[in-house]
């Protein structure tokens, strides 16, 4: 997780930097577009609206469901740029962990007054069974 918390840092950063400049009241689109760039100026990899197949009992579905960002194919971003983020946001990210089988998420609301207010990481553990629990941290 040492990996994990340098990387989350350097993308809050970054998500700072563009909030910063840029404020409150953008459409999400356009913070993904700025986001991408601080992130690849730090020399981050990253893929973005990467498609998430759902499998149900062995069957892929193709819902069409995609991921905001992954950075380092370790930490995935949603990002937001809503009124207030609502438990089915954090809820989406913790399906989308579990589904990508990735340990970290950033969800970040960029329509705040004050970004650290607009920002929750969440930790997803897997044990070898493959059961499944998420903690705020």
């Amino acid at each position: 997780m040492i990996i994990e918390s340098r990387l989350t840092g350097k993308i809050i950063g970054a998500a700072i930097e563009v909030h910063r400049i840029l404020g409150p009241g953008l459409l999400e689109s356009s913070y993904e577009e700025v986001l991408c760039y601080e992130l690849s100026v730090l020399g981050l990899y990253f893929d973005r609206q990467q498609p998430l197949p759902v499998v149900y009992k062995g069957i892929k579905l193709d819902c069409a469901y995609r991921l905001d960002v992954i950075v380092e194919k370790k930490i995935i971003l949603e990002l937001k740029s809503v009124e207030s983020l609502l438990p089915i946001h954090q809820a989406q990210l913790v399906t989308h962990l579990r589904l990508s089988r990735l340990s970290v998420g950033l969800l970040i609301n960029f329509n705040v007054a004050v970004l650290k207010d607009g920002l929750k990481r969440l930790v997803n553990n897997f044990d070898e069974s493959s059961a499944f629990s998420a903690s705020q941290r």
